[in-house]
């Protein structure tokens, strides 16, 4: 079998298309240019219009596999698989990348299983190895301790999942052009096993730091639980949200929905504010591509200053309460 060229995997809800899906583009795109090969999409819904789906064309797909059928509505892995199992064995791509969302996470090993294709989970960093075209899966591996770059030689597809947020959106190009194929499903892939009966809401903690545009993240600096009091007062202030490093985590002062770093979260805020985190490599890997990092830290050799645009070394404790002033001053100054 000749296997040639690299497919995202497009998700939709309700017929709208993700952002995630735009920010696979920017990864496949990457890996095409290097092999020189085109870069297709995967879009597998319901009521998704050719339209809506020349976005992703716009964002640097050459080609969208669009699949649109009642039973596709809902995310279904059984239908899915065999939907994509069914385009991957008439296409033969030789690389496969989805997001590590709920879906990515549950779709790709069903088909790669199923394919007998080798699939590395989380990706934070993919590449083309020259000599070869491999594709170079990079992931945390030992509690994130250390990052394992993972190849599979021997099978193809090449499959990998990446974490949302750990890249930007490919950028939109008007004038870009390409093909919208639209494919017409055997109605004997569908899987009447399983149907969706009800959909709840995670009742837990209420949090989402991927999505905001301002995240302020306490670390080991900050000594103890009660004193992210002051980091909570400082987001309020902004409108954004609380992070924290793994080593404030460990230590019990705030939950894992915070987390950010390769055992927690990925975010790209507009603005990251790092307080008492020291800059071990999992957490900068979380938090590095936001837009602008303010750093708080006493020791000025700590290793969140070189991926910081503005530093403060200096007492976190004054320098934030000293922030909370100012911020308080300036809404009194704003309801005169």
């Amino acid at each position: 079998m000749s296997y040639q060229g690299v497919w995202t995997i497009a998700e939709a809800r309700k017929g709208q298309i993700k952002t995630v899906s735009y920010e696979l583009l920017t990864r496949g795109c990457k890996l095409a240019d290097k092999l020189k090969v085109k870069l297709a999409s995967v879009l597998i819904g319901n009521k998704i219009s050719p339209a809506d789906a020349q976005e992703l064309i716009r964002r640097g797909a050459d080609r969208v596999y669009l699949v649109n059928h009642p039973e596709l509505e809902d995310f279904i892995v059984e239908n899915y698989s065999n939907v994509l199992e069914d385009l991957i064995n008439t296409h033969q791509p030789e690389i496969i990348i989805a997001a590590a969302t709920t879906a990515g996470r549950s779709l790709m090993p069903y088909v790669a299983v199923r394919v007998n294709a080798g699939l590395t989970a989380d990706c934070t960093v993919l590449d083309i190895e020259e000599d070869t075209g491999n594709l170079l899966q990079t992931r945390p591996a030992i509690g994130g301790n250390i990052l394992a770059t993972i190849k599979t030689p021997e099978h193809r597809p090449q499959m990998a999942t990446v974490r949302p947020k750990s890249t930007r959106p490919a950028p939109v190009d008007h004038q870009r052009t390409g093909e919208i194929v639209e494919i017409e499903i055997n109605e004997e892939l569908l899987d009447g096993r399983v149907t969706k009966i009800d959909f709840r809401a995670n009742t837990g903690e209420d949090v989402n730091i991927q999505d905001a545009d301002v995240v302020v993240a306490g670390g080991k600096g900050l000594k103890r639980k009660e004193n992210f009091m002051l980091l909570r007062e400082l987001a309020e202030h902004l409108d954004g949200v609380v992070g924290a490093s793994r080593d404030a985590v460990d230590r019990d002062w705030i939950s894992y929905p915070h987390q950010v770093g390769l055992s927690g979260k990925t975010v790209t805020p507009k603005l990251y504010i790092a307080v008492g985190v020291s800059g071990a490599i999992q957490h900068l890997a979380g938090m590095k591509t936001a837009d602008t990092i303010i750093a708080i830290n006493q020791d000025p050799d700590a290793d969140i200053f070189k991926v910081a645009d503005f530093g403060i070394v200096g007492d976190l404790f004054e320098v934030v309460a000293l922030l909370n002033e100012r911020l308080v001053k300036g809404v009194e100054a704003d309801a005169i």
